[in-house]
């Protein structure tokens, strides 16, 4: 039977089914083997042949003849993995099986009613044997067929015996730790590779995906306070192969090389059947490492639900923190960092490598591995293989930040948010750790293709000249990450050894924007920005002021901004007439939300042209030359502009989004508009133009702990010594200077950082208080749509109003007195020897600093204050939310999830 006549008559089939009035015997056997045996040979096929929408009908009105035809693929499943050896007819079966499943499952999860249904028992043959019966729910017996199938001989794995019925080994008695995929962690040996077994391989487990995805039909709550028992129980014990398949997983992963063949554009004349597994495999592994029960609000357990057991161990999480030999660390990173650089590889024939695209998954699994395993993130610190994961995370971070309307207010890609944010997320991570700080004092010398201004450094270098990209070029979107990449920088800033001019350059750059005073006074957490920049240029010039001349030297040139700051204006006068300056901004925000932004950019004037005069603006208007910006407009005023709209816009959204959801789902029909089912081929095209949504990301301070670097040290995987490094505990500052701010015992300096989070952020909530309207005080009940409230550095996010009694709360502990004692000594210095020697070029400021020193002038160094990455529900929900948003995306081809109505995250159409 050809193709087109099998795909007719199981469409035939179907039809009939949706037909019936009357429910079809489930002993019909000639009726149901029609949709397994023969059929579809293609999976689009499938997909074809049983339309979404016809799925619809047959639940709503035939709904015992859809339990029946599950019941009964489910059944045959576990029949063929029963017998001992699979013909090539019963191999079809099975994947004729998976795939009808495949398709249909989604749109049983799509009503909660259907769900309980997996959970049933399957029903009783004829004759049952009451000795022999099992009350075994229908999902653990297709979770188990799967498994075994998965380790069947000849058919997902090659058989260690002669093949052939003669010599079939039974699928229930071997040992499947002997038939794991591929060499690597807890296994030596490396299996042939079968494309056929990389096929069937890759189907089960696109299956077993969509068992899982249950979790994509559940609500933002239900999903933090129910266990997805499908991940529970393949994970759990009652899973006899849950060590091989964890092994194999990670394996087939790891050992990936899609660029191993030497002969270029060979990708083009071959086929690749590893590809497909390694990404199916690579999504399963994500989603079985992010189901963490210990992390659900509801405090339910395992032995809640509904499985035998009880248990709800989770053993790929026991699995994974109980590597710890360097050769699998070892496996694991070069796998991890072969797969992120694929797409950074050059080389002298364009396209003549093969590329291939899943760094998002890669970036959650490495977080993942590093927050389960301790070791093997010590492991990665330890030495300079952690710039192979941070440089392409880097340039990763710098594409996705690209967009060419970043200052109008139109849809930006939520994939690369999400990109953005799990990239920034790790870096925070990694930053946590001193090792990090020391690392990136390694000369950077693959010049990979980064759109950043050219420069000759180190990694240090390298990471703030991309971050800076990020916070004046990138969409306003990103903008709730600026603390997090300030932070990131304050972490590692007492360990840079070297700044380059380009990144000095760049530091203070970001500190003249984000020290303007209307700046400052357009939100109540914007002083924060300011607090970490002057802690990373106390920590340069306390802890490695020898090798950092440029950064000093910009410091000079720019001194005036440190005077501004230090006199900043503190009287309600004085504030209201700041912000009278820039009434006009405030006037942008009663714009349309459709007013096209570009028509309202306002021609503005440097405020601060006194003081330094031309030569600093020189400095930075060919620096803004060089990244193809408007120095006086576009880095600073339009900068602040655009973060200025970004929560008006986006309150508007979410209002928008929380009327139109519920809508939408009372209708009963899907986020994306439903097209024809049966045009496949249009449903994955417009795939590309889909995006899903994301949660708010929690606030720095739940998501960082500040701890003085001795408390970190005292880890039990501390990796070097901290012997030269300046005492952590002093007893006292000395006076500052006559044009100092003033001082506090070192004591106190910890203390005070500390307190000063809450300080600032109380005086801040009291200030709100005052006009915070009845929606915002039931938004602050309910914590958001995640729980947790999320830092904005925007005004007019409510009705609030900076006074003086809330500027002196965080200004007088700005830490400005080591910045000022260091110009006090070094400015008559530097004029000195410039207008005696007539010095004017800047090597030759630069020699003259560089063979200074400041010993015995400076304050008694503080000590160094680490904020690290702690885990919480917050940054718990927001990567649930972006992997399934990923996964969801991913898998295009066939489109299994489109046009079904999943409510974890909104479908978009972009």
């Amino acid at each position: 039977m050809g193709s087109g006549q099998s795909s007719l008559s199981y469409r035939t089939a179907f039809v009939e089914l949706i037909n019936k009035t009357q429910p079809i015997n489930a002993y019909n056997d000639e009726f149901w083997d029609q949709f397994w045996c023969g059929g579809p040979t293609r999976i689009s096929d499938m997909f074809a042949s049983v339309p979404g929408s016809e799925i619809r009908t047959l639940r709503e009105e035939s709904p015992g003849n859809l339990a029946t035809l599950c019941y009964k693929a489910v059944e045959r499943l576990a029949q063929l993995a029963e017998t001992s050896f699979l013909t090539t007819q019963d191999q079809q079966i099975a994947i004729n099986c998976v795939r009808l499943l495949t398709r249909i499952i989604p749109y049983i999860f799509e009503v909660p009613e259907w769900r309980p249904f997996f959970w049933s028992v399957l029903p009783a043959q004829p004759d049952p044997n009451p000795d022999t019966a099992d009350s075994v729910p229908l999902a653990q017996t297709l979770v188990s067929s799967l498994c075994d199938l998965l380790f069947c001989p000849d058919f997902t794995v090659h058989s260690l015996t002669k093949s052939g019925p003669e010599n079939a080994e039974d699928i229930h008695t071997i040992d499947s730790c002997e038939y794991i995929w591929e060499a690597g962690v807890g296994f030596a040996q490396s299996p042939p590779q079968n494309a056929q077994h990389d096929a069937n391989r890759t189907e089960i487990i696109r299956l077993l995906l969509v068992c899982f995805s249950e979790t994509m039909y559940l609500t933002q709550a239900e999903a933090r306070s129910e266990i997805n028992k499908w991940i529970a129980f393949f994970s759990g014990p009652e899973n006899r192969h849950v060590l091989p398949l964890f092994t194999s997983l990670l394996n087939v992963v790891c050992a990936y090389n899609p660029a191993s063949s030497s002969l270029p554009y060979n990708h083009l004349m071959f086929t690749d059947s590893r590809e497909p597994l390694v990404e199916a495999a690579l999504q399963m592994l994500c989603v079985i490492l992010e189901a963490d029960t210990s992390n659900l609000d509801g405090g339910k357990t395992l032995s809640d639900s509904t499985t035998s057991n009880g248990k709800g161990s989770n053993l790929f999480l026991n699995y994974m923190s109980r590597i710890h030999r360097d050769e699998d660390f070892s496996f694991v990173l070069d796998g991890i960092t072969r797969l992120l650089n694929n797409p950074l590889t050059q080389t002298y024939l364009p396209g003549s490598a093969k590329k291939v695209q899943m760094h998002q998954e890669l970036l959650i699994l490495f977080w993942r591995i590093c927050d389960i395993n301790k070791k093997f993130m010590y492991y990665v610190l330890k030495s300079s293989r952690v710039l192979d994961v941070l440089v392409p995370i880097l340039y990763y971070l710098n594409e996705a930040r690209k967009d060419k309307c970043k200052y109008l207010l139109i849809p930006y890609s939520v994939a690369q948010l999400g990109l953005m944010h799990i990239g920034v997320f790790i870096i925070l991570l990694l930053s946590g750790e001193r090792n990090f700080g020391v690392r990136l004092n390694k000369p950077y010398s693959n010049r990979t293709s980064f759109d950043i201004t050219v420069f000759t450094g180190n990694h240090a270098d390298l990471l703030i000249i991309v971050f800076h990209k990020i916070i004046t070029t990138g969409h306003q979107c990103l903008q709730p990450l600026f603390d997090c990449l300030i932070t990131i920088i304050d972490n590692v800033s007492p360990y840079v050894k070297s700044l380059s001019m380009v990144s000095a350059s760049k530091l203070m750059h970001l500190m003249e924007a984000f020290s303007q005073p209307w700046f400052l006074f357009s939100s109540p957490n914007n002083y924060q920005l300011v607090l970490f920049l002057l802690e990373i240029f106390n920590n340069v010039i306390q802890y490695q002021f020898d090798g950092n001349s440029c950064l000093v030297y910009s410091i000079i040139r720019k001194r005036q901004v440190f005077y501004q700051l230090a006199n900043l204006p503190t009287t309600d006068e004085e504030i209201r007439e700041v912000l009278a300056k820039h009434s006009g901004l405030h006037r942008r925000f009663e714009a349309p939300p459709d007013t096209d932004e570009e028509d309202e950019v306002e021609d503005r004037t440097e405020e601060d042209g006194e003081g330094e005069g031309e030569g600093n603006e020189d400095v930075f208007k060919k620096e803004a030359k060089e990244e193809g910006l408007d120095f006086v407009s576009t880095d600073v005023d339009q900068f602040s502009q655009a973060a200025s709209l970004i929560n008006d816009k986006m309150d508007e959204v979410k209002n928008e989004k929380g009327n139109g959801v519920e809508s939408e789902t009372k209708n009963g029909g899907a986020v994306v508009a439903q097209g024809d089912s049966e045009e496949i081929a249009r449903q994955m095209s417009a795939l590309d133009g889909l995006q899903t949504s994301l949660t708010d990301i929690p606030s720095l301070t739940s998501m960082t702990d500040s701890q003085p670097v001795n408390a970190a040290h005292s880890s039990d995987y501390h990796l070097h010594s901290y012997e030269g490094e300046a005492p952590s505990t002093c007893s006292h500052i000395p006076a500052a200077a006559s044009d100092s701010t003033t001082g506090s015992s070192t004591g106190e300096a910890v203390e005070s950082r500390q307190l000063e989070w809450k300080s600032g952020d109380e005086a801040s909530k009291e200030e709100v208080a005052k006009g915070t309207t009845k929606t915002m005080l039931e938004r602050e009940r309910t914590g958001g749509s995640d729980g947790n409230s999320r830092r904005r550095l925007t005004p007019l996010t409510v009705p609030w109003r900076p006074t003086a009694r809330w500027v002196g709360s965080w200004h007088e502990k700005l830490p400005l007195q080591t910045i000022m004692r260091l110009l006090q000594v070094l400015v008559p210095q530097v004029e000195k020897i410039c207008i005696e020697k007539s010095l004017k070029d800047e090597p030759e400021i630069l020699k003259f600093l560089q063979n200074g020193t400041l010993v015995g002038l400076l304050p008694v160094p503080h000590p160094i204050l680490i904020r690290k990455y702690q885990s919480n529900m917050g940054t718990t929900v927001w990567f649930r939310t972006y992997l399934w948003g990923v996964v969801y995306l991913r898998n295009s081809d066939p489109p299994i999830w489109f046009d079904t109505n999943v409510r974890l995250f909104e479908v978009q159409r972009t």
